[in-house]
């Protein structure tokens, strides 16, 4: 495995007329969209020929914004109230609906495109069919404004972020309240899954970023490298990054396996108000008070990113396991990773632990406008005890026979594969009754207006 590089900035994008709010990558690695204080949608094209879209519709500033996951939508939440859908192309049309009360602070697609969460600061999270934008039910028990909702990638929970300085664990069935984490000191700005499903980040106004197991409910890291309030983070698809956003300007980038601060970002003038890792992980972008949008390399190493993703295609989320949900693939990792995924081959595994002590060494890059840290003594990596609980091969050591764990999990991956189609079929039920429904009011339309003639 090749040594990493600095990340490099690529590219500026300058058009919004306010703070940018929000920025999300396209799959197809063509795109980016903004949502800025201005009350505009902007799509911009990773093709420096190609010039940008400014979609108008919202009223009011738009917080959110989100590519659907095949990329043939975008959904913006806005002070005005409403989220709307947006074709991403050059007429820019849009549906519009009232989804709250209040401002709309987030929204965001399931993984198998059919859902919507929104959250709104009427203190609700809610759900929402992607088709027809119908309203399936709320939730409710935050005691202050929602700035964040996300499903888990098995589309099974679901995440939410508050003023009330609380993180919760939703059940998109029970639609309960499972967990609630109370440790942030301050606003929770914003929370998000890791690919595995396993484990949840949040970025807090007390300037902290803090991941849990959801599993066991405990602190696996905390992370105090910011010195003013993180806005927004972002997981690497591998797992093994994270990327947050302050108001100190900088973006941070964490290792998650040698838990501590990699690489500092200088860039922005002003807060660092958004961030994310584009679906194959080889670009950031970022978005600032500034108005500007930067777009990143990452530089992580050369591996080809699509490869190790199509890769992984095959896989299904399985909780018990830590395995990559489809869509996102696991690196061998350092074997006292907190992040704990299949183990690959030892030989892979001593390189990956080599790459990782070689990037100690702090260094700094004023011109590229970054620089790279050593070990952070504010990081609190997980336990080692904690660690070798956690380590995929236990079920070896508990006597489960290999062949057994593999049919188990080829097992768990069939029946989310059926429970998949068994949701696409009941959304074509749903679609093909709408469209009955709709045929017989419009006969009866048209022969209540015969009547009279008649």
């Amino acid at each position: 495995m090749s040594a990493m590089d600095d990340p490099s900035l690529e590219r500026h994008f300058k058009g919004h007329r306010d703070a940018v709010t929000s920025v999300d990558f396209n799959c197809n690695m063509k795109q980016i969209a903004t949502g800025s204080l201005d009350s505009c949608l902007m799509i911009w094209n990773m093709k420096p020929q190609m010039r940008a879209y400014r979609f108008v519709g919202h009223k009011d500033a738009v917080l959110s914004v989100q590519f659907s996951p095949s990329g043939h939508l975008v959904a913006s939440a806005s002070r005005d109230k409403t989220v709307r859908l947006w074709v991403p192309s050059v007429k820019g049309e849009s549906t519009v609906f009232r989804a709250h009360t209040a401002t709309v602070r987030s929204v965001s697609f399931s993984n198998d495109g059919q859902s919507l969460v929104t959250a709104s600061d009427d203190k609700t999270i809610k759900v929402w069919t992607v088709h027809r934008q119908k309203f399936l039910f709320s939730l409710s028990q935050h005691i202050n404004w929602v700035r964040c909702a996300k499903f888990s990638p098995d589309g099974r929970l679901i995440v939410s972020a508050s003023d009330d300085k609380t993180i919760k664990i939703w059940d998109k069935n029970s639609r309960e309240c499972i967990h609630s984490f109370y440790e942030h000191g301050g606003f929770v700005n914003y929370a998000d899954f890791h690919p595995s499903g396993t484990c949840i980040a949040a970025a807090s106004n007390d300037n902290t970023v803090k991941v849990w197991d959801i599993r066991t409910n405990k602190l696996l890291q905390h992370y105090q490298v910011h010195s003013a309030a993180v806005n927004g983070l972002s997981f690497h698809p591998t797992g093994n990054y994270l990327i947050t956003a302050s108001n100190d300007s900088t973006l941070k980038i964490l290792d998650l396996v040698e838990g501590r601060l990699l690489y500092t970002l200088h860039g922005h003038q002003g807060p660092a108000t958004s961030v994310a890792f584009s679906k194959t992980g080889d670009y950031l972008a970022s978005g600032g008070s500034d108005e500007q949008v930067m777009l990143w390399r990452t530089n992580f190493d050369a591996v080809d990113y699509g490869e190790v993703l199509r890769n992984q295609q095959h896989k299904c989320f399985s909780s018990e396991e830590g395995v990559a949900q489809s869509g996102t693939s696991s690196r061998p990792q350092h074997p006292n990773s907190s992040m704990q995924h299949r183990t690959q081959s030892r030989e892979a595994t001593e390189q990956s632990s080599s790459r990782g002590s070689s990037c100690e060494r702090s260094r700094k890059r004023s011109q590229s406008g970054l620089s790279r840290t050593s070990r952070d003594p504010c990081t609190q990596p997980l336990p080692m005890e904690q660690q070798q609980e956690q380590h995929p091969l236990a079920a070896q050591e508990k006597g489960i026979p290999v062949a057994l764990a593999n049919t188990l999990e080829h097992i768990v991956a069939q029946l989310d594969v059926l429970t998949q189609t068994v949701a696409i079929l009941e959304q074509r039920l749903t679609l093909t009754e709408d469209k009955l429904k709709e045929c017989i009011d419009n006969q009866q339309k048209i022969v209540l207006q015969q009547q009279p003639g008649e």
